[in-house]
Protein backbone atom coordinates (compact mmCIF):
# COMPACT_ATOMS: atom_id res chain seq x y z
CA UNK A 1 0.00 0.00 0.00
CA UNK A 2 3.01 2.13 0.17
CA UNK A 3 2.93 3.48 -3.27
CA UNK A 4 -0.81 4.66 -3.23
CA UNK A 5 -0.01 6.76 -0.03
CA UNK A 6 -0.44 9.92 -1.66
CA UNK A 7 -2.83 9.08 -3.51
CA UNK A 8 -4.89 8.17 -1.05
CA UNK A 9 -3.99 11.72 0.65
CA UNK A 10 -7.06 13.43 1.25
CA UNK A 11 -9.87 11.12 0.79
CA UNK A 12 -10.21 9.77 3.71
CA UNK A 13 -13.83 10.45 3.84
CA UNK A 14 -14.30 8.76 0.51
CA UNK A 15 -12.37 5.79 2.01
CA UNK A 16 -14.94 5.68 4.58
CA UNK A 17 -18.20 6.18 2.23
CA UNK A 18 -17.05 2.93 0.45
CA UNK A 19 -17.55 0.73 3.92
CA UNK A 20 -21.30 2.08 3.82
CA UNK A 21 -22.28 1.62 -0.44
CA UNK A 22 -21.60 3.63 -2.79
CA UNK A 23 -23.97 5.94 -2.28
CA UNK A 24 -22.36 7.03 0.75
CA UNK A 25 -18.88 7.26 -1.19
CA UNK A 26 -21.00 9.42 -4.07
CA UNK A 27 -22.69 11.88 -1.27
CA UNK A 28 -18.93 12.24 0.46
CA UNK A 29 -17.95 12.90 -3.23
CA UNK A 30 -20.50 15.73 -3.56
CA UNK A 31 -19.35 16.96 -0.03
CA UNK A 32 -16.12 18.02 -1.72
CA UNK A 33 -17.55 19.65 -4.61
CA UNK A 34 -19.11 21.79 -2.30
CA UNK A 35 -16.13 22.20 0.01
CA UNK A 36 -14.18 23.11 -3.58
CA UNK A 37 -16.92 25.63 -4.62
CA UNK A 38 -16.95 27.19 -1.24
CA UNK A 39 -13.29 27.63 -1.07
CA UNK A 40 -13.27 29.45 -4.99
CA UNK A 41 -11.74 26.07 -6.22
CA UNK A 42 -14.44 25.42 -8.55
CA UNK A 43 -15.71 27.49 -11.67
CA UNK A 44 -18.49 27.20 -13.43
CA UNK A 45 -19.10 30.34 -15.66
CA UNK A 46 -16.79 32.60 -17.15
CA UNK A 47 -14.16 34.00 -15.43
CA UNK A 48 -11.08 32.44 -14.58
CA UNK A 49 -9.48 30.50 -11.29
CA UNK A 50 -6.58 31.03 -10.14
CA UNK A 51 -6.42 29.78 -6.50
CA UNK A 52 -3.22 31.56 -4.24
CA UNK A 53 -0.06 29.23 -3.53
CA UNK A 54 -1.06 27.89 -6.83
CA UNK A 55 0.64 28.00 -10.81
CA UNK A 56 -2.66 26.84 -12.16
CA UNK A 57 -4.39 29.17 -14.43
CA UNK A 58 -7.75 28.22 -16.10
CA UNK A 59 -10.39 30.84 -17.95
CA UNK A 60 -14.17 29.62 -18.63
CA UNK A 61 -15.61 32.00 -21.75
CA UNK A 62 -19.40 30.95 -23.24
CA UNK A 63 -21.69 33.04 -24.79
CA UNK A 64 -25.10 32.48 -26.59
CA UNK A 65 -24.84 33.01 -30.39
CA UNK A 66 -27.38 33.49 -32.85
CA UNK A 67 -29.36 30.62 -32.18
CA UNK A 68 -30.91 31.52 -29.05
CA UNK A 69 -30.63 29.66 -25.53
CA UNK A 70 -26.90 28.96 -24.97
CA UNK A 71 -26.88 25.08 -24.42
CA UNK A 72 -23.59 24.67 -23.43
CA UNK A 73 -21.46 25.11 -19.87
CA UNK A 74 -18.31 24.36 -18.63
CA UNK A 75 -16.30 23.45 -15.24
CA UNK A 76 -12.96 23.86 -13.76
CA UNK A 77 -12.62 21.81 -10.45
CA UNK A 78 -8.70 22.76 -9.43
CA UNK A 79 -6.84 20.38 -6.35
CA UNK A 80 -10.01 17.75 -7.88
CA UNK A 81 -10.37 15.62 -5.29
CA UNK A 82 -8.39 17.13 -2.46
CA UNK A 83 -5.29 16.54 -4.58
CA UNK A 84 -2.99 18.85 -5.07
CA UNK A 85 -1.57 17.61 -8.21
CA UNK A 86 -4.84 17.18 -9.75
CA UNK A 87 -7.48 19.33 -11.92
CA UNK A 88 -10.57 18.10 -13.83
CA UNK A 89 -12.32 20.51 -17.03
CA UNK A 90 -14.98 19.30 -18.56
CA UNK A 91 -17.18 21.35 -21.62
CA UNK A 92 -20.33 20.02 -22.18
CA UNK A 93 -22.87 21.18 -25.62
CA UNK A 94 -26.29 20.37 -25.21
CA UNK A 95 -28.88 20.08 -27.68
CA UNK A 96 -32.83 19.64 -28.08
CA UNK A 97 -35.05 21.56 -26.46
CA UNK A 98 -34.43 20.83 -22.98
CA UNK A 99 -30.42 20.69 -24.26
CA UNK A 100 -29.35 23.22 -21.84
CA UNK A 101 -30.61 21.58 -18.61
CA UNK A 102 -29.28 18.54 -19.59
CA UNK A 103 -25.58 20.09 -20.12
CA UNK A 104 -25.98 21.47 -16.80
CA UNK A 105 -26.85 17.95 -14.65
CA UNK A 106 -24.18 16.03 -16.64
CA UNK A 107 -21.94 19.20 -15.63
CA UNK A 108 -23.21 18.50 -12.19
CA UNK A 109 -23.17 14.77 -11.54
CA UNK A 110 -20.54 13.67 -14.01
CA UNK A 111 -17.12 15.31 -11.54
CA UNK A 112 -18.39 13.68 -8.16
CA UNK A 113 -19.02 10.48 -10.03
CA UNK A 114 -15.75 10.28 -11.79
CA UNK A 115 -14.14 10.99 -8.06
CA UNK A 116 -16.24 8.31 -6.91
CA UNK A 117 -15.33 5.60 -8.81
CA UNK A 118 -11.92 6.69 -9.41
CA UNK A 119 -10.92 5.67 -5.54
CA UNK A 120 -13.39 2.96 -5.47
CA UNK A 121 -11.56 1.45 -8.43
CA UNK A 122 -7.69 2.25 -7.04
CA UNK A 123 -8.66 0.50 -3.59
CA UNK A 124 -10.16 -2.49 -5.06
CA UNK A 125 -6.86 -2.15 -7.48
CA UNK A 126 -4.51 -1.89 -4.61
CA UNK A 127 -5.73 -5.06 -3.14
CA UNK A 128 -4.62 -7.28 -5.79
CA UNK A 129 -1.83 -8.88 -4.66
CA UNK A 130 -0.45 -9.11 -8.12
CA UNK A 131 -0.65 -5.07 -8.84
CA UNK A 132 2.33 -3.13 -8.96
CA UNK A 133 1.80 0.34 -9.67
CA UNK A 134 5.66 1.51 -9.84
CA UNK A 135 5.84 -1.57 -12.82
CA UNK A 136 3.98 0.32 -14.88
CA UNK A 137 2.92 3.22 -13.40
CA UNK A 138 1.68 4.77 -16.76
CA UNK A 139 0.26 1.91 -17.55
CA UNK A 140 -1.85 1.51 -14.22
CA UNK A 141 -2.82 4.64 -13.69
CA UNK A 142 -4.39 4.88 -17.46
CA UNK A 143 -6.13 1.65 -17.04
CA UNK A 144 -7.60 3.01 -14.00
CA UNK A 145 -8.96 5.98 -15.34
CA UNK A 146 -10.61 4.76 -18.12
CA UNK A 147 -12.41 2.28 -16.33
CA UNK A 148 -13.46 4.73 -13.44
CA UNK A 149 -14.74 6.69 -16.91
CA UNK A 150 -16.40 4.07 -18.28
CA UNK A 151 -18.11 3.49 -15.28
CA UNK A 152 -19.40 7.45 -14.59
CA UNK A 153 -20.49 7.61 -17.98
CA UNK A 154 -22.96 4.77 -17.51
CA UNK A 155 -24.12 5.39 -13.87
CA UNK A 156 -24.76 9.26 -15.47
CA UNK A 157 -26.87 8.44 -18.65
CA UNK A 158 -28.74 6.05 -16.93
CA UNK A 159 -29.49 8.24 -13.95
CA UNK A 160 -30.13 11.06 -16.62
CA UNK A 161 -32.56 8.77 -17.99
CA UNK A 162 -34.62 8.01 -14.92
CA UNK A 163 -34.20 12.10 -13.43
CA UNK A 164 -38.19 12.71 -14.50
CA UNK A 165 -37.50 16.52 -13.82
CA UNK A 166 -35.76 17.05 -17.22
CA UNK A 167 -37.05 15.29 -20.32
CA UNK A 168 -34.57 14.13 -21.85
CA UNK A 169 -35.83 11.89 -24.49
CA UNK A 170 -35.40 14.26 -27.36
CA UNK A 171 -32.69 16.23 -26.32
CA UNK A 172 -28.89 15.71 -24.73
CA UNK A 173 -25.62 16.74 -24.55
CA UNK A 174 -21.50 15.94 -25.61
CA UNK A 175 -18.88 15.87 -22.70
CA UNK A 176 -15.87 16.15 -23.22
CA UNK A 177 -13.26 16.46 -19.86
CA UNK A 178 -9.66 16.15 -18.87
CA UNK A 179 -8.21 15.16 -15.42
CA UNK A 180 -4.42 16.21 -15.02
CA UNK A 181 -2.54 14.00 -12.97
CA UNK A 182 0.70 15.08 -12.43
CA UNK A 183 2.69 15.10 -15.84
CA UNK A 184 0.16 13.18 -17.37
CA UNK A 185 -3.21 14.35 -18.87
CA UNK A 186 -6.24 11.68 -19.45
CA UNK A 187 -8.90 13.02 -21.95
CA UNK A 188 -12.62 11.54 -22.14
CA UNK A 189 -14.59 12.58 -25.01
CA UNK A 190 -18.20 12.08 -25.81
CA UNK A 191 -19.83 13.93 -29.21
CA UNK A 192 -18.12 16.37 -31.02
CA UNK A 193 -16.50 18.89 -29.18
CA UNK A 194 -13.27 19.34 -29.52
CA UNK A 195 -9.15 19.24 -27.95
CA UNK A 196 -6.15 20.88 -28.67
CA UNK A 197 -2.87 20.83 -27.36
CA UNK A 198 -0.45 23.33 -27.54
CA UNK A 199 3.08 22.05 -27.97
CA UNK A 200 6.13 23.79 -29.22
CA UNK A 201 8.02 22.63 -32.66
CA UNK A 202 11.97 22.39 -33.44
CA UNK A 203 11.75 25.65 -34.72
CA UNK A 204 10.14 27.34 -31.02
CA UNK A 205 6.85 28.46 -32.69
CA UNK A 206 3.27 26.77 -31.16
CA UNK A 207 1.36 24.11 -33.17
CA UNK A 208 -1.70 22.57 -32.75
CA UNK A 209 -1.78 18.70 -31.90
CA UNK A 210 -5.81 17.97 -31.79
CA UNK A 211 -6.36 15.30 -29.12
CA UNK A 212 -9.42 13.92 -29.76
CA UNK A 213 -11.73 12.52 -32.56
CA UNK A 214 -15.13 14.60 -33.49
CA UNK A 215 -17.81 11.63 -33.07
CA UNK A 216 -19.62 12.54 -36.30
CA UNK A 217 -21.94 9.51 -37.77
CA UNK A 218 -20.47 9.19 -41.08
CA UNK A 219 -16.71 7.98 -39.48
CA UNK A 220 -16.56 4.29 -40.45
CA UNK A 221 -17.01 2.87 -37.50
CA UNK A 222 -19.32 4.81 -35.91
CA UNK A 223 -21.73 4.56 -39.09
CA UNK A 224 -20.94 0.82 -39.16
CA UNK A 225 -22.59 0.75 -35.34
CA UNK A 226 -25.48 2.70 -36.13
CA UNK A 227 -26.82 0.86 -39.17
CA UNK A 228 -26.13 -2.51 -37.80
CA UNK A 229 -28.52 -1.33 -34.97
CA UNK A 230 -30.88 -0.26 -37.83
CA UNK A 231 -30.36 3.32 -37.44
CA UNK A 232 -29.76 5.67 -40.66
CA UNK A 233 -26.61 8.23 -41.56
CA UNK A 234 -27.53 10.34 -44.10
CA UNK A 235 -27.24 14.51 -44.77
CA UNK A 236 -30.24 16.74 -46.04
CA UNK A 237 -30.73 17.95 -49.13
CA UNK A 238 -30.40 21.60 -47.74
CA UNK A 239 -26.97 20.32 -45.93
CA UNK A 240 -24.65 18.25 -48.11
CA UNK A 241 -21.90 17.56 -45.65
CA UNK A 242 -23.89 17.38 -42.49
CA UNK A 243 -24.29 13.19 -41.75
CA UNK A 244 -26.92 12.96 -39.10
CA UNK A 245 -28.51 9.87 -37.00
CA UNK A 246 -31.46 9.18 -38.03
CA UNK A 247 -34.83 6.95 -36.72
CA UNK A 248 -35.58 3.78 -39.11
CA UNK A 249 -38.67 4.91 -40.44
CA UNK A 250 -39.06 8.59 -39.21
CA UNK A 251 -37.22 11.73 -40.20
CA UNK A 252 -36.14 12.17 -36.42
CA UNK A 253 -34.41 13.42 -34.64
CA UNK A 254 -30.86 13.77 -36.80
CA UNK A 255 -28.42 14.25 -34.22
CA UNK A 256 -25.09 15.47 -36.26
CA UNK A 257 -22.91 13.32 -33.48
CA UNK A 258 -22.78 9.76 -33.01
CA UNK A 259 -22.15 9.92 -29.20
CA UNK A 260 -24.09 11.69 -26.39
CA UNK A 261 -25.71 11.65 -22.85
CA UNK A 262 -29.45 11.59 -23.43
CA UNK A 263 -31.32 11.02 -26.77
CA UNK A 264 -33.05 8.17 -25.33
CA UNK A 265 -35.51 8.14 -28.25
CA UNK A 266 -32.29 6.81 -30.86
CA UNK A 267 -30.49 4.96 -28.11
CA UNK A 268 -31.15 1.85 -29.12
CA UNK A 269 -30.34 2.51 -33.19
CA UNK A 270 -26.75 3.46 -32.54
CA UNK A 271 -26.25 6.36 -30.17
CA UNK A 272 -23.92 5.68 -27.32
CA UNK A 273 -22.37 7.42 -24.22
CA UNK A 274 -19.53 5.53 -24.65
CA UNK A 275 -16.11 7.87 -24.11
CA UNK A 276 -12.74 7.35 -26.08
CA UNK A 277 -10.81 7.91 -23.05
CA UNK A 278 -7.05 8.58 -23.93
CA UNK A 279 -3.77 10.02 -22.27
CA UNK A 280 -1.00 11.98 -23.03
CA UNK A 281 2.59 12.44 -21.55
CA UNK A 282 3.19 16.18 -20.77
CA UNK A 283 6.40 17.28 -21.89
CA UNK A 284 8.46 20.89 -21.57
CA UNK A 285 7.70 21.23 -25.29
CA UNK A 286 3.39 21.14 -24.08
CA UNK A 287 2.31 24.65 -23.22
CA UNK A 288 -1.49 24.18 -23.04
CA UNK A 289 -5.11 23.07 -23.93
CA UNK A 290 -8.36 24.41 -25.51
CA UNK A 291 -11.30 22.89 -25.48
CA UNK A 292 -14.13 24.17 -27.16
CA UNK A 293 -17.28 22.93 -28.66
CA UNK A 294 -18.29 22.17 -32.30
CA UNK A 295 -19.45 25.49 -32.73
CA UNK A 296 -15.84 26.77 -31.79
CA UNK A 297 -14.16 24.09 -33.76
CA UNK A 298 -14.63 23.83 -36.87
CA UNK A 299 -11.18 24.18 -37.86
CA UNK A 300 -8.19 23.34 -35.13
CA UNK A 301 -5.60 25.15 -37.16
CA UNK A 302 -8.12 28.30 -37.41
CA UNK A 303 -8.83 28.33 -33.52
CA UNK A 304 -5.17 27.99 -32.95
CA UNK A 305 -4.11 30.94 -35.07
CA UNK A 306 -7.18 33.23 -33.43
CA UNK A 307 -5.83 32.44 -30.28
CA UNK A 308 -2.48 31.94 -30.78
CA UNK A 309 -2.07 35.55 -31.68
CA UNK A 310 -5.10 36.81 -29.10
CA UNK A 311 -2.24 35.20 -26.49
CA UNK A 312 0.68 37.41 -27.99
CA UNK A 313 -1.52 40.62 -27.33
CA UNK A 314 -0.07 42.53 -24.53
CA UNK A 315 -3.58 42.81 -22.84
CA UNK A 316 -3.89 39.49 -22.97
CA UNK A 317 -0.79 38.32 -21.90
CA UNK A 318 -1.61 40.65 -18.18
CA UNK A 319 -3.96 37.77 -17.59
CA UNK A 320 -3.04 34.97 -19.56
CA UNK A 321 0.51 34.38 -18.93
CA UNK A 322 2.16 31.55 -20.27
CA UNK A 323 3.93 28.41 -18.24
CA UNK A 324 5.00 24.74 -19.04
CA UNK A 325 2.27 22.59 -19.23
CA UNK A 326 4.62 20.06 -17.73
CA UNK A 327 4.73 22.56 -14.52
CA UNK A 328 1.13 23.44 -14.58
CA UNK A 329 -1.13 21.77 -16.72
CA UNK A 330 -3.82 24.36 -16.42
CA UNK A 331 -2.30 27.72 -16.56
CA UNK A 332 -3.52 27.96 -20.27
CA UNK A 333 -6.14 25.49 -19.68
CA UNK A 334 -8.97 27.69 -21.36
CA UNK A 335 -12.29 25.49 -21.58
CA UNK A 336 -14.44 26.57 -24.37
CA UNK A 337 -12.43 29.96 -25.03
CA UNK A 338 -14.32 32.06 -27.27
CA UNK A 339 -17.98 32.43 -27.75
CA UNK A 340 -19.81 28.92 -29.38
CA UNK A 341 -22.06 28.89 -32.26
CA UNK A 342 -21.12 32.16 -33.47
Amino acid sequence: MRHFSSMFNGLARLRRGKNSGNGDGREAAEAMAKDAKKNDLILRSSGFVNVDGSNNFASVFSKRGRKGVNQDCAIVWEEFGCQADMLFCGIFDGHGPWGHFVAKKVRESMPSSLLCNWQETLAQTSLDPDFDLESDKKHQRFHIWKHSYLKTCAAVDQELEQYRKIDSFYSGTTALTIVRQGDLIYVANIGDSRAVLATTSDDGNLVPVQLTVDFKPNLPQEAERIIQCNGRVFCLDDEPGVHRVWLPHEESPGLAMSRAFGDYCIKDYGLISVPEVTHRHITCRDQFVVLATDGVCICSEALFSIYGTNCMNQDIKEKFTFGPLHESFSRNSYPSPFPPHV
